[in-house]
């Protein structure tokens, strides 16, 4: 067992190495905290997935979410755009912001304890709450 910045080091290597593209995709729960939303559509998880193995997805628009820093397309086909950032779709939408800095703050307290080991980019890509 080793260090976990020793495996993100390997990882990142090895996206570099067969020059991939890699997505993260929102399979669970949207539209509020939980008991309010519900969990992502099945038909859009799969149009996202499609959406990335196709290809679809190289040339499309993005936005940058402001708490962890992801970029999140502004258009998937077989998506309703509001769906793909998950702000939009809570009827308040102070209530997410207050949610995601809180989660954001939880990431950040959490990589404390590896930020001595981590390299300079990994540093500069880190949640900054």
């Amino acid at each position: 067992m080793h260090h976990p910045t020793v495996y993100a080091k390997l990882l990142g290597e090895r996206i570099g190495e067969h020059k991939v593209n890699c997505w993260l995709v929102n399979t669970g729960w949207s539209g509020g905290p939980y008991g309010v939303g519900s969990r992502m559509a099945i038909a859009h998880t799969r149009a996202m997935i499609n959406a990335a193995l196709s290809g679809a997805l190289d040339a499309a628009r993005f936005e940058t979410e402001p708490f962890f820093g992801l970029s999140i397309p502004t258009g998937v086909p077989g998506v309703p755009s509001e769906v793909l950032n998950p702000r939009n779709v809570w009827s308040d939408p102070a209530a997410y912001d207050k949610q995601a800095k809180a989660l954001a703050g939880l990431f950040a307290a959490n990589f404390k304890k590896f930020e001595a080991q981590a390299s300079p980019a990994v540093l500069a890509a880190a949640i900054k709450p």
